[in-house]
């Protein structure tokens, strides 16, 4: 072939090429800019399960970033994939199982901040041989994973010897999130002598989100009824659709019935609750990971007017209001009461930015204070809680606010106790699997 001949067909490859490399190097600057937004904003350290991606395995195909259904969250540098927006991640899994070589480990936690959590296999049992665990409490909180882990512990459960034996129930599950509805769904499907008990009501941690909440959740298979495929509800829907799946699957639930002990017998264990004791071959803990809500412990939180966490907006119509906390929930809450008429709303958190709350959250709150419903007290603590006013330091500076209601969002407390009295071992993960 003529050199010009050659030029004829080379021609549109290095174009094409040149094509891609420009816009490899544009979505390249655009990754960094995300990082160093994060970076600059505080916003480091992702709130639980997240990836660590290898870099001498890494080839820098992109099938990570492009697999992750939150977007913006992996990229590539350098010819590398990079977790690039960490509190924008949310434990999906999606970016382990698209790499093709391997190079994604799913971890909890970081070198400067810790997560505590309970020693479980592969088949959801823990240390403690005939007590499983599903969903929240074992780190993974996504709807779809806890419905998914709450099967899957159940069809573990299923292989026990001694399942079937006279005298005894199969399973206790604790929990009625959607890890203990979906196990109590299998559990019956399989035929298996099932109790539920949940110490409030249906939906764990759902049911006590803000009135009209967006819920995400993924399509996925729940037991007795089949796939669940909505993607995008609210709180309400979503509670009233499960009820509905009660209903017409006949679960039972011991509702207002709270577990007080978990004790080994010859042939599994005694499970001890407010109302019962019930002897039974295994245990199925789905009892989330807020336990007792933390805590400001300081003069005054045990007035009336401290709450730990947010029923109904319309409540505190006209009030003056004190959100204590940096998390969703926090934040969430912040954002619905400042929309009352005539409240004035100030939320304080210790650090120096939302760094645990969802990108979308962030934002409302951003818009909120800018349009001058509510302030943000970030680097501050509340110091003292009085009938009609709060003392906090902001940075320094002593505040005294007009005061009506204070709602303290600061998480919970895992049952540790709870779990090692019952012989489950508990590690703190600084950045591990």
């Amino acid at each position: 072939m003529s050199g010009a001949g050659l030029a004829i067909y080379s021609a549109p490859l290095l174009l094409i090429w040149a094509l891609y490399l420009g816009h490899r190097r544009k979505t390249e600057r655009r990754t960094i800019a995300v990082r160093d937004t994060a970076v600059a904003a505080g916003l480091t350290e992702p709130a639980s399960l997240h990836p660590v991606i290898d870099p001498r395995l890494c080839i820098g195909c992109g099938s990570c970033a492009a697999a992750c259904p939150e977007h913006n969250v992996l990229g590539l540098i350098g010819g590398k994939a990079h977790l690039v927006n960490p509190t924008k991640c949310i434990g999906h899994g999606a970016c382990k199982t698209s790499c093709p070589v391997g190079a994604i480990t799913l971890v909890f936690g970081t070198e400067r901040r810790g997560i505590d959590i309970p020693i479980v296999g592969p088949d959801f049992q823990t240390d403690v041989p005939g007590i499983f665990i599903a969903g929240e409490l074992g780190g993974m909180g996504l709807i779809r994973n806890a419905i998914e882990q709450g099967r899957q512990a159940i069809d573990s459960i299923r292989q026990l010897a001694g399942i079937g034996q006279p005298n005894m129930l199969d399973v206790v599950i604790v929990g009625a999130g959607p890890a203990g509805f979906s196990s109590t769904l299998a559990a019956m499907e399989h035929g298996l002598r099932v109790v539920t008990v949940e110490q409030d009501s249906l939906g764990g941690t759902v049911s006590h989100y803000p009135r009209g909440k967006l819920v995400m959740t993924a399509p996925a298979n729940l037991p007795l009824y089949g796939k669940v495929k909505f993607t995008e509800t609210n709180k309400e829907a979503l509670l009233g659709f499960w009820q509905g799946v009660e209903a017409q699957t006949g679960a039972q639930v011991n509702y207002q019935e709270r577990v007080e002990a978990i004790h080994r017998t010859d042939h599994g264990f005694e499970v001890k609750t407010t109302r019962e004791s019930y002897a039974t071959r295994a245990v199925l803990l789905a009892i989330g990971r807020r336990g007792t809500p933390r805590k400001l412990d300081v003069p005054g939180e045990d007035l009336a007017k401290v709450v730990y966490r947010m029923i109904d907006p319309a409540q505190y119509q006209g009030q003056h209001v004190l959100i204590v906390g940096g998390g969703d929930s926090a934040l969430e809450a912040a954002v619905s009461i400042a929309e009352e008429a005539g409240t004035t709303v100030t939320i304080s958190y210790r650090s120096d930015a939302f760094s645990r709350a969802k990108e979308k959250n962030r934002k409302k709150i951003e818009d909120a204070e800018a349009a001058g419903r509510l302030r943000v007290l970030l680097r501050s603590n509340v110091l003292k809680i009085e009938d009609d006013a709060v003392e906090i330091d902001h940075d320094g500076t002593p505040l005294r606010l007009a005061n009506s209601a204070v709602i303290v969002c600061a998480g919970g407390i895992l049952p540790t106790a709870f779990l090692k009295s019952s012989g489950i071992t508990v590690e703190t993960k600084h950045g591990t699997a």
